[in-house]
């Protein structure tokens, strides 16, 4: 069995090091940069119906840049569980102030992780009100929603997804 010896590893590790980088650098070049809030949520595939209302309330491309923001984001069956035709409405035309006041209430200014959310018991919106932070059996709750996946990184800021559609008051 061979061993390497210490300048051996060494050589091993830098030469493994300089291919990871080589391989990102590529990786940037090629356009595999990590993707915005928006691609990212198109890419799951359990957010259609909200990058649908992202869509009909023209907030793709404040969702897309820089930011950073905090998206707390309703799976498709959280809004599902909405009363039927609630969805409906609020994708018709004449309710476009009403939809972006739903959406906005969904994100925060800022990138809060897991972590910092738990630590905390309240946000502001960028539809203007709180949210509020609760710790529950292990859980993080937003309003009546729980997190049921934290943390999904985006280019600019970062994805929590939830169980429920928040309703602002």
């Amino acid at each position: 069995m061979k061993t390497f010896t210490k300048s051996a590893a060494q050589l091993l590790t830098a030469g493994m090091v300089g291919l990871f980088i080589v391989g990102c650098a590529q990786a940037d070049y090629h356009g595999m940069k990590e993707k915005d809030i928006v691609d990212t949520a198109v890419e799951a595939g359990q957010f259609n119906t909200l990058v649908a209302a992202v869509q009909a309330a023209d907030l793709v491309d404040t969702l897309k840049s820089e930011g950073p923001f905090t998206v707390f984001a309703p799976t498709d069956e959280a809004f599902a569980a909405l009363p039927d035709g609630t969805v409906e409405d609020l994708l018709k035309p004449e309710n476009l102030a009403t939809l972006q006041a739903v959406l906005t209430y969904h994100v925060v200014p800022g990138k809060i992780m897991a972590a910092d959310a738990m630590a905390a018991d309240s946000a502001t919106t960028v539809q203007g009100q709180d949210i509020t932070i609760t710790t529950m059996d292990g859980s993080v709750m937003i309003d009546d929603a729980t997190v049921i996946s934290a943390d999904i990184g985006a280019s600019n800021g970062v994805i929590h997804v939830i169980d429920t559609v928040l309703l602002p008051e």
